[in-house]
Parts: C-alpha cells; sequence; structure tokens
C-alpha cells in the first residue's frame, strides 16, 4: 500500500495528505499537484522570474506572446534575455545578437527599458517582504527567502506560503516565476533550476545526496571553465566523486574554494538569508556601435560611464578602493585590469584617470566591442577618514571641488544631459 505523503495543489492552495498517485486536487480539480515526505519541513527558497525581461516585453505587447522574443541591442549587442520560445531554437542569454538572428530569422528584438525592469523588480520584491522579512536579492528578478517561523503568520507551510506568493506574482504582476524549496541556499537554488518556466522542485535532506552524485562539478557555484579543467586533469569529473577527499586535502589543492566543494558534495551549506548583503561593486559598460581601437576614441567613451558611476557612488554615499577597467575584444575575449587607489573615492574624474592608465597599454592594434569601468571594496562614505589636501596643490584641489559642485547642481536641476565637459565636445 502506497505511503501518504503531504500534498499541496498549486493552483488553490489546498494542503492535504493523500498517496503520491493522487492525480487532481479534491477542491479546486487541478492537476498541478506537489507531493514530498519534507513538503512541510523546507524553509528555504530561491525564487527566479522566468526569462524576466522577455516576460515582461510579452506582459506590455499582447503581439509578442507566441513570438520568439529576445531583449537587446539588435545591431552591435547580446541577448540580455530570451524567451522560452527563442530558446527553442538555441538562442540564450549572453549570445551575440548576430548568431541569434542566424539561428532565428524570425527573432523579434526588443530594445531594453531599465526603468521599466527595475519597477517591476521592485513590485515582486515587495510582494516577497510580505511573504517574510528575510529576502535576499540577488539580482533584480530572484532572490533567497527563509520563511522560518511563517506558518502561524500565514496559516501554512513555507510552501503552501511559496504556492500563494507566485500566484500574486502572476495574477497582479502579470509575470512567471519558479521556485526551489530546499534546506539550504545552494540547493534551494539548484532546485529552482530543474523545472523552469512556471515550476516548483522540491530537493529534501532525504534525496539531496543521490541526486548530486553523478551531477558534473561545473555545477557547483564558482566552478568555472578554468576550475572544471583543473579539477578533470586530477581525474574529478563529477560531484560525488569529491566525497573521497578530505576538506584539508581539498583547500592544499584547490585553494579557498576547496572548502566549497568539500561542503557542496555534501549537500551542506550554512549560509543563512541575509536581507541586507552589501553592495560589491558598482560598475558600468557599453557595447560600442562600432569596433574601436583607437586611445583617444576609448578614452572619449570612457568619460561619461565614469560620471554615471559617480553619480550613482554618490547616491548611494560609497567611496571605492579599487577601479577595474574591463574591455571585450572582437574575439568576445574579456579583459581586465585593476589597480588600487591609494584613497578611497567617488570621484569620476579619479575614477576616469585610473581607468585611461590601464586602458592605454591595451591599446596594441586591437579592437574592442565593449567597454566598462567601475569601483569595488566599496566603504560607507561616512565612515571613511577624508583624503589629507596636497598643500603644495591646495587651491587646485579646492577649485575641482567647487566645479564638481557646481556640475553636481546644474544636473541635479536640469538633468544628466544639461552640461558636458569640454572634453567630451
Amino acid at each position: 500500500m502506497s505511503t501518504l505523503l503531504p500534498t499541496l495543489c498549486r493552483d488553490c492552495a489546498h494542503s492535504f495528505t493523500d498517496r503520491p498517485e493522487t492525480q487532481r486536487c479534491p477542491v479546486c480539480g487541478s492537476v498541478r499537484l506537489l507531493s514530498h515526505p519534507e513538503l512541510n519541513d523546507l524553509h528555504i527558497a530561491h525564487i527566479d522570474c522566468d526569462s524576466f525581461f522577455a516576460t515582461v516585453e510579452k506582459r506590455d505587447n499582447p503581439e509578442l506572446k507566441n513570438k520568439p522574443v529576445v531583449v537587446g541591442g539588435r545591431h552591435r549587442g547580446v541577448v540580455a534575455a530570451a524567451c522560452y520560445i527563442a530558446r527553442i531554437y538555441g538562442v540564450r542569454s549572453a549570445m551575440p545578437m548576430q548568431r541569434a538572428l542566424k539561428l532565428c530569422p524570425d527573432l523579434v528584438v526588443v530594445p531594453p527599458s531599465r526603468g521599466k525592469y527595475n519597477e517591476v523588480g521592485r513590485q515582486v520584491r515587495n510582494l516577497m517582504f510580505e511573504a517574510t522579512p528575510l529576502v535576499e536579492p540577488l539580482s533584480i528578478d530572484e532572490a533567497f527567502l527563509d520563511l522560518s517561523g511563517t506558518e502561524s503568520l500565514h496559516g501554512g507551510s513555507p510552501a503552501r506560503t511559496l504556492v500563494r506568493l507566485i500566484k500574486r506574482i502572476e495574477n497582479e504582476i502579470g509575470i512567471t516565476a519558479s521556485v526551489g524549496l530546499s534546506y539550504n541556499k545552494s540547493l534551494a537554488k539548484l532546485a529552482s533550476d530543474l523545472d523552469k518556466p512556471k515550476g516548483f522542485a522540491i530537493m529534501g535532506r532525504g534525496e539531496a545526496l543521490d541526486y548530486l552524485t553523478d551531477k558534473p562539478v561545473k555545477m557547483i557555484f564558482g566552478v568555472g571553465a578554468a576550475m572544471e579543467k583543473k579539477l578533470a586533469s586530477d581525474g574529478i569529473a563529477t560531484i560525488g566523486q569529491l566525497r573521497a577527499f578530505d576538506k584539508t586535502d581539498l583547500m592544499r589543492t584547490y585553494g579557498a574554494i576547496g572548502a566549497r566543494l568539500y561542503h557542496f558534495c555534501r549537500a551542506e551549506d550554512k549560509r543563512q538569508v541575509t536581507p541586507e548583503s552589501e553592495t560589491k561593486s558598482i560598475s558600468s559598460e557599453t557595447t560600442l556601435d562600432e569596433n574601436l581601437h583607437n586611445f583617444k576614441e576609448l578614452k572619449d567613451v570612457l568619460h561619461p560611464i565614469c560620471e554615471k558611476i559617480s553619480t550613482r557612488m554618490k547616491k548611494a554615499n560609497l567611496v571605492g578602493w579599487t577601479v577595474t577597467l574591463k574591455v571585450k575584444t572582437t574575439g568576445f575575449r574579456n579583459i581586465t585590469r585593476s589597480k588600487q587607489l591609494p584613497h578611497p573615492t567617488q570621484s569620476a574624474e579619479a575614477l576616469f584617470d585610473c581607468s585611461i592608465a590601464l586602458l592605454e597599454p591595451l591599446c596594441d592594434g586591437r579592437s574592442y566591442r565593449l567597454i566598462g569601468t567601475g569601483f569595488s571594496m566599496l566603504e560607507d562614505a561616512d565612515k571613511v577618514t577624508p583624503e589629507e589636501p596636497d598643500l603644495f596643490n591646495l587651491a587646485e584641489q579646492q577649485k575641482d571641488q567647487r566645479s564638481q559642485k557646481a556640475l553636481e547642481e546644474i544636473r541635479k536641476k536640469y538633468g544628466g544631459k544639461a552640461i558636458v565637459k569640454g572634453r567630451l565636445l
């Protein structure tokens, strides 16, 4: 006789106990049922909106509903998001747009609307916070949630609360999302990718080890192509094979990531869901309208980027210790160069001066299709000791500060493009 399992209807959120072969919800008749022995015991979730940018565009333009749609720049850009119809043709995020159009000539390319996406992301986030205060955003369209202790508040298990949350996102905002539910963050994130789109996957303690055993090591967060190749050269291709090694050996061989390898292969992750994750960097980049190799031309593209980043830093009241320049060659190879500053800053001029110093050696004849820069190693501006003035250039520094303040006041009043510096003319 079949064991009775906790079961949940994904359409009406009715919770009941029944045999796993039960076909329909006894209340609404839906066939979308969740049955799992640990259904009512798991509380860590990862929610990921389905093809977020493309789904928002389809929501706002019903004529796109049954068409292959991507969001991105048509001429020179890359695919920022591809709907699930486009993915049938092999189109993927981060793919060069020209290649995507070859794979799917009927592709509808929609230019991105960042302000609109930010607003929809904020609406989704607000609904998440109504479910639990423990929400850790990972990006504009995904987050971890810890629903521990919310049973009495919402009158049901975390799984039931999540079903209701996903229905609200769909009904009130008009987009869909997928859920992964587990007992730690790593497994919840892994589960959210198992049943997309509009999925709800569960990874419990009773199945996690067996599930991971034959999976490739690249599934572990932080294992990129280089680490995967290094592990393969050492005879390690699957997560299960890592269990033969103790933590000390893995850390001695692979460094800090060795600890992550040790714990993940055993389905362990003690990280907490932290609602206010610190901003680690602020950067911006642009795909060029045409390939550039000339230092002066690339330098001119950089300056407005630095102004934009400086504005964001000031709004966030942050200063940065490190500048990182990024360029992408016409062969789609990413090159980054970094330099630590003598004193943390949020100045556009300091960022620009350091960025062009990093850029100049890279202008060796190679052509680039993308360029960007940014600050990292960020700190609260109020907690940093003010930079000691250079007594020999004090008058010049004060003049620069007055000039910068005047620029900011004019832009605040009349818009970011109201005034530009002479070097941009």
